[in-house]
């Protein structure tokens, strides 16, 4: 299959060129040319397959003419070693538990699934591979793990001073060997900029072998649709429409489970959900898409002002906003209001949510107000003792740390700081890979 660019859809090139380049080179971000529809027989037998059943067959339809299948193979079994069950909170809402994987984020599933590629295609060319990664908490961890000792990688992480919880920083600033983490003095928008206009750069370009591990790689999107079919398969049996909420800041996640979607999976609705940095929620009320500075919120993996992943959302649609609007909903939450969510839950129920999940569960409640007779699921991407600070305070309950946690949080944290100017970390670039 051919991978176009958002900007040119002349452009295309290999999984391999997409995979490495990250970005295309007109800024644009690659899309696969043809989304296939799921044979019926794939969805009959949905019910009674594994997770990993399920990804390996929406990867081989999707990927299966651009790589050997034991590498695929290979691929997915290093991929999928953990579990994403689905627990009920209410009746007909259940959240989907994305945090079962080695730093309990959801973004271990596209993380270890690039990681097995950029190691397959490492493997084929004599320079290095350097990958730039902007995080405003989770993805610099989970990419950071999955590229930990990875041959023929080195990874820079770049995360927004101040703005990560002392949890996900110790994830990623703690491990040494191939992986460098990088403070800079913004915020994540400045952090997404800085990757971006370093994949722009010839100088750079020349020197270095860079690709990115953000969701602007297609590799890491790809990946994240599994789940949406094993979610609904849990589901699906009462008879009655699915609609599923998620958390959303740069809109990776939401973007994968649309391509789910026109893979044939019949989700009903898509519920957008985000904190303070509502862009995408107000793009569907005015039809104006006006990105801006984030703000920092509790929710803080979701703030990102202008998401990179919305030309990809676009692009699924070929821009036909009443189409697009029909099967995505977008609400936002203001730090209170998750709070208080949070607590209601925990209260009545037990269960733990973490602010990213207590988001997404107040997209889906406010979608039910006025939709009813659905099944709704809602994404809990991180275990909520990522965020312990925050949830022990609002609960008012302890919660448990989990001993991979404990060992993250007891090593010393090694960074470099940097401003937001390009030509500061372009300049500090020669001396972090030296």
């Amino acid at each position: 299959m051919k991978y176009y660019s958002t900007n040119n859809k002349n452009l295309k090139v290999s999984l391999r060129d997409a995979v490495i380049q990250g970005l295309a080179p007109d800024n644009g971000l690659y899309m696969p040319e043809d989304i296939p529809t799921l044979p019926n027989a794939f969805f009959e037998s949905l019910h009674s397959l594994s997770l990993k059943d399920i990804a390996l067959h929406v990867a081989k339809n999707l990927l299966g003419e651009d790589l050997p299948n034991e590498e695929l193979n290979k691929i997915i079994d290093h991929t999928i070693q953990f579990d994403a069950p689905l627990v009920k909170i209410e009746e007909d809402i259940y959240t989907l538990e994305l945090f079962h994987g080695p730093t309990l984020a959801f973004k271990d599933f596209g993380a270890r699934f690039l990681s097995g590629l950029l190691g397959y295609f490492a493997k084929q060319q004599s320079k290095e591979i350097t990958i730039l990664v902007a995080t405003s908490g989770d993805t610099g961890s989970a990419v950071a793990n999955a590229f930990l000792g990875v041959p023929g990688t080195r990874v820079i992480v770049l995360y927004p001073a101040g703005k990560v919880s002392e949890i996900q920083e110790k994830q990623f600033t703690t491990l040494g060997e191939n992986i460098i983490a990088l403070e800079v003095d913004g915020t994540f928008d400045d952090c997404q900029r800085l990757v971006k206009e370093a994949f722009l750069d010839e100088e750079l370009k020349q020197e270095l072998f860079l690709t990115s591990a953000n969701s602007i790689n297609i590799a890491r999107l790809i990946p994240q649709s599994f789940y949406y079919f094993y979610a609904y398969a849990q589901v699906s049996k009462k008879g009655i429409p699915v609609v599923i909420s998620v958390p959303s800041g740069n809109f990776g996640n939401l973007t994968a489970g649309l391509m789910a979607k026109k893979m044939g999976l019949p989700i009903h609705t898509f519920i957008a959900a985000t904190n303070s940095n509502d862009v995408f929620p107000e793009y569907l009320r005015t039809k104006v898409f006006k990105p801006r500075n984030s703000s920092q919120t509790i929710s803080n993996a979701m703030d990102v002002g202008n998401p990179s992943n919305f030309p990809r959302i676009l692009e699924l649609y070929k821009s036909d906003f009443i189409n697009l609007s029909q099967d995505i909903k977008g609400y936002s939450f203001n730090d209170e209001e998750t709070r208080n969510a949070m607590r209601i839950v925990y209260d009545r129920t037990g269960y733990i949510m973490d602010p990213h999940g207590a988001v997404g569960y107040l997209g889906l409640k406010e979608f039910l107000k006025s939709n009813s007779n659905y099944s709704g699921i809602f994404l809990e991407t991180a275990h909520p003792a990522k965020f312990k600070e925050v949830v022990d305070a609002t609960i008012k309950h302890a919660v448990d740390l989990p001993e991979r946690l404990k060992e993250f949080m007891a090593g010393d944290k090694k960074t470099s700081k940097v401003s937001s100017s390009f030509l500061e970390f372009k300049s500090l670039l020669p001396t972090l890979l030296s």
